[in-house]
């Protein structure tokens, strides 16, 4: 039997993974706890880590254009609605996207998948030019040989976004799954929900956050363990509950990922995070390679 070290985020799709009650005879998931799960991602497409990896999607695109030893598999398995995740604090009074340009927005990093679609959003809603506002992060790029545009600052010091939102240090910030509860903070976009719900309906998909990839060294070595690696997510996949007409923040397959993928990419190009032009054939060839038609 192949062991696989693994990296999955708890969910409805990992947790039956992680309990055994979803196994194969020919391969095991050692899974590896690493919480927040981000903090797995720069491991992964540096020192190819773990076998299988959940990584964000700009990461996963950057790590493919950059050479980096992954292969992207065809499994979505995070994702969200994320005009919600731009807030800005309550007590300093009423900020409209329309007002964005020129402020300072904090993010972790420029390259958080969460930040990419809030920016896309913002261009797509309001035509808000992304390099006429002041980005401001802590962290830089999970893959190591990108460089953030001109336009983004790094911040110092280990204040918390929801403390310089409350200081006044910023005027807006991004975040994902460390969102503030409570009213202290407001969403900028005052009717997020329902542009979210009508960008569901207009594009088919809810914007992906994470996918799964395998480290390219396990890919040659052992290309049929990644296809049981495959099988099993496809398993855990259709045990989450799913409601008719409802979003479902999980996607397999890789027909179904070709037209969310090319607007992911032509994102990450209109705001810099790509140094060049990704087709989805070079992005799931080498996944295409291993898996054939198993996840069709």
């Amino acid at each position: 039997m192949t062991v696989l070290r693994t990296v999955l985020a708890n969910s409805p799709l990992s947790l039956p993974l992680k309990r055994g009650e979803l196994a194969s005879p020919r391969v095991q998931l050692d899974f590896v706890d690493v919480a927040p799960v981000h903090k797995a991602f720069a491991p992964m497409v540096r020192q190819q880590a773990y076998d299988l990896c959940e990584l964000a999607i700009v990461t996963a695109l950057q790590a493919i254009a950059y050479d980096r030893p992954v292969v992207l598999l065809p499994a979505v398995v995070a994702s969200r609605f994320q005009r919600g995740c731009l807030i800005a604090s309550r007590a300093r009074g009423p900020l409209a996207p329309q007002e964005l340009e020129g402020k300072r927005i904090g993010v972790r990093s420029y390259t958080q998948t969460t930040g990419m679609w809030v920016r896309a959003h913002l261009a797509e809603d309001y035509g808000l030019p992304i390099e006429r506002m002041h980005w401001l992060t802590r962290d830089g790029a999970h893959v190591e040989q990108y460089a953030d545009p001109d336009f983004v600052e790094h911040m110092s010091g280990d204040k918390s976004l929801p403390d310089m939102l409350r200081d006044g240090d910023i005027d807006a910030a991004i975040l994902g799954n460390d969102l503030p509860q409570g009213d202290e903070f407001v969403p900028v976009i005052a009717d997020a929900a329902a542009r979210d719900l009508a960008w569901w309906q207009r594009h088919g998909f809810m914007p992906i956050n994470h996918m799964v990839v395998a480290g390219s060294e396990t890919c040659r070595s052992d290309p049929d363990a990644v296809r049981e690696a495959y099988q099993l997510l496809l398993q855990a996949d259709r045990l989450v509950p799913a409601m008719a007409g409802e979003p479902r923040p999980t996607l397999f397959g890789f027909e179904q990922l070709r037209q969310p993928l090319r607007v992911v990419i032509d994102a990450c190009m209109m705001q810099g995070l790509l140094p060049r032009p990704l087709s989805v054939d070079e992005v799931f060839g080498p996944a295409e390679e291993i898996l054939g038609t198993l996840s069709d």
